[in-house]
């Protein structure tokens, strides 16, 4: 698949083109240059499961290095803004919009981050860095709330990380 996740060629022939290879089998960046402007929106959720005591003290910002949603909240923004950075042949893209969605649950947090653009490439990948970024980040923030008496985490772990929805329209309408 593409970044836009269209599909590079017919598989079933056995002669499709992989996108990211140039023809001596040499790892590339796809050229996006002749792709007209288009608007972009991308939505990805995951979730990162805890005890409900260190869920209790999120909810009463009890958590001593300090508040955590929204540390997180910057964490995920920042992710999204650097994903060209991590993700090897990935186009930086301007980030027009990145909303960050946090429900807290009983022994959960589930975040939904939606991220916008203009251009000539898809934003999933940037709406997938700022989940799990986002929720890395609660993890270092109540880590010490979550380790047991062997220094372990039994009950934290993220889960369901995936891209919920992604959207194209084209700039001129079309």
């Amino acid at each position: 698949m593409t970044r836009d996740g269209e599909a590079p060629g017919d598989a079933a022939d056995g002669d499709a083109d992989l996108t990211h290879v140039d023809e001596s089998g040499d790892v590339q960046m796809v050229d996006v240059g002749a792709k007209p402007d288009t608007h972009r929106r991308a939505v990805a959720r995951g979730t990162i499961h805890l005890t409900p005591s260190t869920v209790a003290a999120i909810r009463d910002d009890g958590i001593d290095k300090g508040d955590v949603l929204a540390t997180a909240r910057v964490g995920a923004i920042q992710a999204v803004k650097h994903t060209w950075e991590t993700i090897p042949m990935c186009h930086q893209i301007p980030i027009t919009n990145v909303d960050t969605d946090f429900d807290v649950r009983e022994a959960a947090v589930v975040l939904t981050v939606t991220v916008e653009t203009t251009g000539k490439t898809g934003c999933e990948m940037e709406a997938l860095e700022g989940v799990t970024t986002g929720l890395n980040v609660v993890w270092d923030m109540v880590k010490a709330a979550e380790k047991n008496d062997d220094g372990q985490y039994p009950d934290t772990r993220l889960t369901d990380v995936h891209v919920v929805s992604k959207e194209k329209r084209r700039v001129d309408g079309g």
